[in-house]
């Protein structure tokens, strides 16, 4: 599978190493060295995958996530040096599909690509129908989720989520099957990514956030969606 690789990285040897393994894998490669380079290209070419460290220069790799997730669903892949626990959340949050903390095994990474881009492949089933709970409504096909009469902006993990437990309304899902749902048996996230996620769709669909209707938690299991009645 080659795909359109771009990686913003200002360390030079460290880009040249990425650049050389993806190449090694057939995709092809761009490389940037801060972060407006990085929000340009993906405007310009729309990359299938983002590399984004997060120490670059004139803009920071955590506000380059921020911007373009307001107007791309790109599987973004965030390398940094940066390792604890709220580090990685505050990525999550962001909007970043995967984190992986610096230093790094390149096979590791180059693993955790193939995942990514494999997640973002279109769904090779026949047409779904849309997806109705209560005043919520996603599209598969349009990859659109509604919330009302109000478009709510969703990233591909994110609307995989919701599309899990909307797809079986009451029916309470584990961290561990929305994982598995979400970024398959190889992926390498932690099931407290989950709760972040989930957190995240709230504040996009739920009138009150703090007191949800809809996306309840069953404490002890998971989650479930409701008609929000």
């Amino acid at each position: 599978m080659c795909s359109y690789v771009l990686v913003a990285e200002d360390d030079l040897k460290q880009a040249e190493l990425v650049q050389r393994y993806l190449r090694r894998e057939g995709h092809s490669v761009h490389v940037v060295h801060d972060g407006r380079s990085a929000i340009d290209e993906v405007r310009c070419r729309r990359p299938d995958l983002l590399i984004l460290d997060v120490m670059m220069p004139v803009v920071d790799g955590l506000d380059v996530c921020r911007v373009l997730r307001r107007e791309s669903d790109i599987p973004v892949l965030i390398v940094t040096a940066r390792s604890t626990g709220e580090d990685k959340l505050i990525g999550f949050d962001l909007g970043a599909d995967d984190y992986l903390t610096k230093p790094y095994d390149p096979r590791e990474l180059m693993a955790r690509v193939r995942s990514l881009l494999r997640r973002a492949q279109p769904a090779k089933e026949p047409a779904a129908l849309p997806i109705r709970v209560g005043d919520l409504v996603l599209d598969p096909l349009r990859h659109e989720v509604r919330a009302g009469d109000r478009r709510v902006d969703c990233t591909p993990v994110e609307f995989r989520i919701l599309a899990t437990l909307a797809s079986s309304p009451e029916r309470v899902f584990s961290r561990a099957q929305l994982l598995e749902q979400t970024y398959g048996v190889d992926g390498f996230i932690t099931e407290r990514t989950v709760d972040v996620h989930v957190m995240n769709l709230r504040k996009k669909i739920e009138a009150n956030p703090r007191k949800p209707t809809c996306l309840l938690t069953v404490y002890g299991v998971g989650y479930k969606m409701t008609d929000g009645r």
